[in-house]
Formats: C-alpha cells, sequence, structure tokens
C-alpha cells in the first residue's frame, strides 16, 4: 500500500475501520464496543479472550469478521478429550513409506478456541505456544503460522464442573478480556426478526491480509507523549499489592497485580484507539478506554474482595 504520509495512512485506516464496522453490522446486531476491541487486538497483533453466556452470537461474530477481512477462519471446539495433535496436526506415514506432516486446524489466519477451558491444560498449552511463537514444532521440524494470526478463545462463566481454568500466566497471553453482555430488548427483537425468516446475510469483503498487516506495521509508528507512557505504567504499578507504588484499594483487595505486558498492550491499544477515532497520537484517555479489557483478566482478588462483593471492573475503575 502506497500512501505519501502516515496521516494519510491514518485516514485510510479510519474509511476501513468505517467500512468494517458497518459491515459486521449487517450480521450482528448491537455489540460495538465488542467490535471495536477486537478489531483493535487485531490490528495491535493480540489476542482476545471472549467471556459471555451461550447464544450471544460469540462464534457468529468470529466468522462474520474473518469473512469481512478476508481471512481464513478456523474453528476449534475444545473438549476434554482434544489432543495437541488435534489442533497442530499430525505425522503420517504416506504410500510412499515416507513420514508427511499433515497441517492442523491452527493454520488459519482467526483461530476460534471455543469453550478453551474445556480441555485439559496439554492440549490449551500447544494453542498458548502457537500464539506466543506465532510457529509450532512437531518432530523437531519448524513450521512458521501465516500471518496475520489471530486467536479469539472463549469461555463459558456459568459452567464450571469439568473445566480447566487457564492459568494467570497462560491469561497474560490474552490481549483483552471482553465479556460479552445480554443484548438489550429492542436488539434482541432485531436479532429474533433477522434470525428466523429466510433472509441470509453475508458481509463483503473490505481488507486483505496485505491491508492488515500495513495497518499493524502502522500502529507500531505510532508517536507516544511521555506524559501517555507515564499514566499507563503508574496505572499498572498502582495494581501490584504490597510494593511501594501500590494503591490502596489493591492493598485491600488483590492477591496479584499486573506485569509489565499490561504496560504493553495498554500503550498498543491506546496507539490503535486513537488512530480510529481519527487521531495522530494517543492521549490519556485512549489508555482509559482500553485499560479494563486489558487489566480484567490480570487481576487476581483475594478473599476479602469475594467477601465484600467487589468486582475486578469495580477496582479497576477506581483505579483509573
Amino acid at each position: 500500500m502506497n500512501f505519501s504520509s502516515d496521516v494519510e495512512a491514518v485516514e485510510a485506516l479510519v474509511k476501513k475501520y468505517n467500512q468494517l464496522k458497518s459491515e459486521i453490522a449487517k450480521v450482528i446486531v448491537g455489540q460495538d464496543e465488542v467490535v471495536k476491541n477486537l478489531l483493535i487486538s487485531i490490528f495491535c497483533k493480540g489476542h482476545c479472550l471472549l467471556v459471555g453466556v451461550p447464544g450471544l452470537a460469540k462464534t457468529l461474530m468470529v466468522n462474520t469478521l474473518s469473512k469481512a477481512l478476508g481471512l481464513h477462519y478456523s474453528r476449534i471446539q475444545f473438549t476434554p478429550d482434544l489432543m495437541p495433535s488435534d489442533i497442530i496436526g499430525t505425522e503420517i506415514l504416506d504410500e510412499n513409506r515416507k513420514f508427511r506432516f499433515i497441517k492442523g486446524p491452527v493454520f488459519a489466519n482467526i483461530i476460534l478456541a471455543d469453550e478453551i477451558n474445556r480441555t485439559p491444560p496439554k492440549t490449551q498449552s500447544a494453542l498458548l505456544e502457537a500464539m506466543q511463537e506465532k510457529s509450532v514444532t512437531v518432530a523437531g521440524f519448524s513450521y512458521i503460522l501465516e500471518e496475520p494470526f489471530f486467536v479469539l478463545a472463549t469461555q463459558n462463566p456459568i459452567e464450571q464442573e469439568g473445566t480447566y481454568p487457564l492459568p494467570e500466566a497462560q491469561l497474560d497471553r490474552f490481549m483483552f478480556n471482553i465479556w460479552l453482555d445480554y443484548p438489550s430488548f429492542n436488539e434482541e427483537i432485531k436479532i429474533v426478526k433477522s434470525t428466523t425468516s429466510n433472509q441470509s446475510i453475508s458481509p463483503q469483503i473490505v481488507m486483505n491480509s496485505e491491508e492488515i498487516l500495513f495497518f499493524q506495521g502502522l500502529i507500531l509508528k505510532i508517536p507516544v507523549p511521555d506524559n501517555v507512557y507515564h499514566y499507563a505504567v503508574e496505572l499498572v504499578s498502582k495494581t501490584r499489592p504490597k510494593t511501594h507504588a501500590a494503591a490502596p484499594i489493591s492493598n485491600q483487595y488483590l492477591i496479584w497485580g499486573a506485569g509489565p505486558r499490561a504496560s504493553q498492550y495498554l500503550i498498543l491499544g491506546a496507539k490503535c484507539h486513537a488512530s480510529l477515532n481519527g487521531k495522530y497520537s494517543p492521549d490519556i484517555e485512549d489508555v482509559k478506554a482500553v485499560a479494563t479489557a486489558v487489566l480484567r483478566h490480570r487481576l487476581v482478588k483475594n478473599y476479602k474482595a469475594e467477601a465484600d462483593g467487589i468486582k475486578v471492573e469495580d477496582i479497576i475503575n477506581q483505579l483509573i
């Protein structure tokens, strides 16, 4: 893609973003904030953890997103008997008595890891390693995953029997933790009308992988003022209990705070949030806009917080 300046490129990104939103809105009713955060995560080379009760169109949302972005999409349904080879692929002995690698569903641009907490840690770690390294290793050979590569993992918050919750260290690999809420009354009427008739709507392709990679590079080039870096790192430092920078509410209600990766994602998210809103540099408001999604899964509450009915979001809001 050729632009005479980065300013022109940012303007092109805003235009593409608005087109993406309108195409996705043809299929997905509401959920504007969720769609925005998914797109921010993609443009920042991050991954998302999507938490919501069944039936809130999580799968449809990811499928629609992949179509609008013109990307290869793969869905993996996580179950207790799923093996790592079911995700990354396996070697088979072909008719010539030679081993040949058959690629698994992880070899796609957008991966929907459905109910990731339903499978044992060994299988979870196979996907998480691919997320981190952008490659998989089988029988001593390394296979590079094609970029852009984006994993969206879903969790069901209401059924905890027979699940394997992701450890904090593995949760930290996700840029955002996004909560899906129930639609409003009018939105639900729209959903029921569109899904109980014979009409079929498919989004148009708005972008391709080359454009996505270009815009990912553009986000990295966006300048950030020192006061925004200072605010992001200070906000993350406040979450760490029993440290000199800890906020009183963190000492009172948290066992564990966020690490340096949270600071990195706050800045990256703020850069992208600013760009999508037509700004050429982020400010503190952009950091605040992504703070809840970045910090939500990185703070570990103590028993006092549970007893007092304090949510992680309450702590984040007070810190902001």
